[in-house]
């Protein structure tokens, strides 16, 4: 009796961890790959992204050259520094502002491009 109880806890805590670990896949600002798309700035030897919504992101690449689309609008695709922690603290900024804390809040990363598309030869943030 004891031994089914017990198959029945793990099978149902592992439904439950699966269905946990689904719904944070799920969620873009998890992905360990993305898009996204802004006004690329730079800053000495550092590139910055600047999306619509004032999202900013740090790029790095030894794949693609970045300087060319200084000042472009741009789409990149790459891999998010840290993503975990990266969704976990976008999660947090989300629960902030749903409480009224920090409601002007706006994403955060840093990424290694591994694609870049010049979506115009000017910034339209």
């Amino acid at each position: 009796m004891n031994r089914t109880k017990a198959v029945i806890w793990i099978i149902a805590l592992t439904v439950f961890l699966s269905g946990a670990t689904t719904a944070h896949a799920k969620k873009t600002t998890h992905r360990k790959v993305r898009t996204v798309t802004g006004c690329l700035h730079q800053e000495g030897d550092d590139y910055n992204l600047t999306t619509k919504s004032g999202g900013t992101w740090e790029l790095k690449s030894d794949a693609v050259k970045l300087a060319p689309h200084v000042g472009h609008t741009i789409t990149v695709s790459g891999v998010v520094s840290n993503a975990a922690m990266h969704g976990v603290k976008e999660d947090v900024k989300g629960e902030a502002r749903e409480h009224g804390v920090a409601k002007h809040s706006t994403e955060h990363g840093h990424m290694t491009v591994t694609n870049a598309k010049m979506d115009s030869d000017s910034c339209q943030n």
